[in-house]
């Protein structure tokens, strides 16, 4: 599951799907198909912002094709935990676990965003305890320093 994860297009890949997105839009309608390839590429880039707007296109193409949801789920899951927005990625892999719910490959990536949830609850709970410790740090400085 890591390496899906991990998985990033290379500029060029992207730069072809995006080419052709564009094509297609200047002519008509984007098919499914060009939008999903566009979509996919965007949430392996590298950037936020590309990751962000392939989830917007995978919304989009959840909304409006309802036979292939199953699918662009899994795709949402995979951008939200990228960017490490959990709790959105959690709610992606459980919607579709409630249409597949033996999929072993999603079945793993809940576990995979459960566990980095607990990480970095975990994390946050040690910055807020750093916080704690250096303002009473500073008031108990403060403190001794009047009594003098």
């Amino acid at each position: 599951m890591e390496e899906i994860l991990n998985d990033s297009i290379l500029t060029s890949e992207l730069e072809k799907f995006e080419k052709k997105y564009n094509l297609e839009m200047q002519n008509g309608p984007v098919s499914t198909t060009t939008q999903f390839e566009y979509a996919w590429s965007m949430v392996r880039s590298d950037m936020a912002s590309d990751m962000k707007t392939g989830l917007v296109l995978l919304e989009d193409l959840y909304v409006k094709h309802p036979e292939g949801r199953r699918d662009y789920l899994y795709y949402m899951a995979i951008g939200h935990t990228r960017l490490k927005d959990y709790s959105e990625a959690l709610k992606h892999a459980q919607a579709f676990l409630e249409i597949e719910p033996n999929n072993q490959q999603v079945i793993a990536l809940e576990e995979l965003i459960k566990k980095r949830m607990d990480i970095e609850g975990l994390k946050g709970v040690a910055k807020a305890t750093g916080a704690a410790l250096v303002v009473g740090g500073i008031l108990g400085l403060g403190f001794a320093m009047l009594k003098k």
